[in-house]
């Protein structure tokens, strides 16, 4: 499955739009994270506990996205976006979505 954020794919022409599809997971923050979160505000740095919570968000997005495109027979993801928002407090959505596609090599 290709999966790109452009619109089209070098090489590659597009014969066929399946359509949208998308995937998305909702994250709580850990205690335990907050916690050393809230004394990194204090001395500044990288929260690397949130930073490893959504590349896992981002990972699981993009893996529910790709099985929604291969349920419509897709070879690929086109325009591939990613959103977030707060849920509620403590928690967040991470949201992917892009267009499911068919795309056939133009052979070079």
């Amino acid at each position: 499955m290709i999966v790109v954020n452009t619109e089209t794919i070098p090489g590659y022409q597009i014969t066929e739009v399946k359509g949208l599809v998308q995937g998305n997971t909702i994250r709580a923050k850990h205690f335990g994270r907050d916690f050393a979160a809230g004394l990194k505000n204090i001395v500044g740095g990288e929260l690397k506990g949130y930073t490893e919570l959504l590349t896992e968000a981002r990972r699981q997005a993009i893996e529910r996205m790709m099985a929604q495109a291969q349920q419509l027979n897709a070879n690929a993801i086109v325009n591939v976006r990613f959103t977030t928002s707060a849920v509620t407090q403590g928690a967040a959505e991470l949201y992917a979505y892009g267009t499911a596609v068919n795309a056939e090599s133009m052979g070079e």
